[in-house]
């Protein structure tokens, strides 16, 4: 069959990736320093050998996985085959899908190029151009990363999430913790576009609308991103909820300005200020680190993209629910009719393919 001597020429490259004697050599390494007396001294380093050493296993176990399954795969497929058994050579078929996924899902972990990939995400969603309706979108567009998050098994943690003046959200920040949940998500940055019959509209007119959606690592303890309290202005105020109400009776969100480059980050969806505030200085230093790293490269594109409008002519990515069903990658050309599909979390084609587009830029 061709496409297990597909996967066969794919799992070799897979081993030199993830699981070659240069990768065993480096977790015995790591292993052997983790067993040094004085480890711990350092918290810091050694939080980073052992994150880096969970992640070599981690491949190597995902590899073995892959390798087993596909002797399985041959064997069941040679087994088919030679007895004319239909009903297992269905089994092949439906196999031979799920091990591809794990085949795909493996290469993009030789794509990422940032040493951050491997970290959380923090996520912001803001609306842009089309009014009322753009809050509606960036709500929408807040549902669709939750529930795509859950079929990743991700975490996700709100830090941030604003209601607008009649429906939808004002803006959202949160934060997705998983494996390689930053790398991932790369791909979603930049301007969404929804072409939809306005629900608030009583002519019932079509309406576009944008959502601009940010994406940027949690920093690990090991990057330090210098923050003077002269520069800093802190904000309490009490949290609120849709309609203004309040969500709760004391001070606890938190506003923290950058006073030199004017970047602010509020919290409020724990009913800690000492958390909000935690919360709020990570987001903030993993901004500055984006602004500095921008800075110095003369460009954003490594962590966030370019800079654009999140207007017409920006978009990475239609949503149209009208006058047909179509969702469309802008910069990859995958497309799925099943917007509703999409929009309840099935991102994974358009993520892997963003991707394999990259990899070959």
């Amino acid at each position: 069959m061709t496409e297990i001597a597909a996967l066969r020429d794919r799992q070799i490259y897979l081993a030199g990736q993830l699981a070659s004697d240069e990768v065993h050599a480096e977790l015995a390494i790591l292993e052997k320093r983790s067993a040094e007396p004085d480890f711990w001294n350092d918290q810091s380093s050694a939080q980073e050998v052992m994150s880096r050493a969970a992640a070599i296993r981690d491949n190597i176990e995902a590899y073995a996985q892959l390798s087993n399954a596909l002797d399985d795969l041959e064997v069941a497929h040679e087994l088919a085959f030679t007895e004319g058994d239909a009903e297992l050579s269905a089994e092949v078929d439906d196999d031979l899908i799920r091990i591809d996924a794990q085949a795909t899902e493996l290469e993009i972990l030789t794509w990422f190029d940032d040493e951050l990939d491997s970290e959380d995400a923090i996520v912001t969603i803001n609306p842009g151009q089309g009014g009322l309706e753009a809050q509606d979108w960036t709500e929408m567009l807040f549902r669709m990363y939750q529930k795509y998050a859950d079929r990743r098994s991700w975490k996700v943690t709100i830090h941030d999430a604003v209601p607008g003046d009649v429906i939808g959200l004002d803006r959202a920040t949160f934060t997705v913790s998983g494996r390689n949940a930053y790398g991932m998500l790369r791909s979603e940055v930049g301007t969404h576009r929804l072409v939809r019959i306005s629900p608030t509209d009583i002519k019932k007119r079509r309406q576009t609308t944008f959502a601009g959606v940010s994406v940027l690592p949690v920093l690990p303890d090991t990057v330090e991103v210098d923050l003077k309290d002269e520069d800093l202005r802190i904000d309490v105020f009490r949290a609120s909820g849709p309609g203004g109400q309040s969500v709760n009776t004391t001070d606890s969100a938190v506003r923290i300005t950058h006073i030199p480059t004017g970047i602010t980050v509020s919290c409020q969806n724990e009913k800690s200020q000492l958390k909000n505030k935690e919360s709020a200085f990570k987001i903030l230093k993993a901004r500055l680190f984006e602004e500095e790293k921008a800075r110095k490269a003369a460009e954003l594109e490594e962590l966030r993209g370019p800079k654009t409008d999140i207007t017409w002519g920006s978009q990475i990515r239609n949503y149209v629910l009208y006058p047909f069903q179509l969702v469309k990658d802008v910069r990859t050309g995958v497309e799925k009719g099943n917007v509703d599909a999409v929009l309840d979390g099935d991102l994974d084609e358009f993520v892997v393919a963003y991707h394999q587009w990259r990899a070959t830029q």
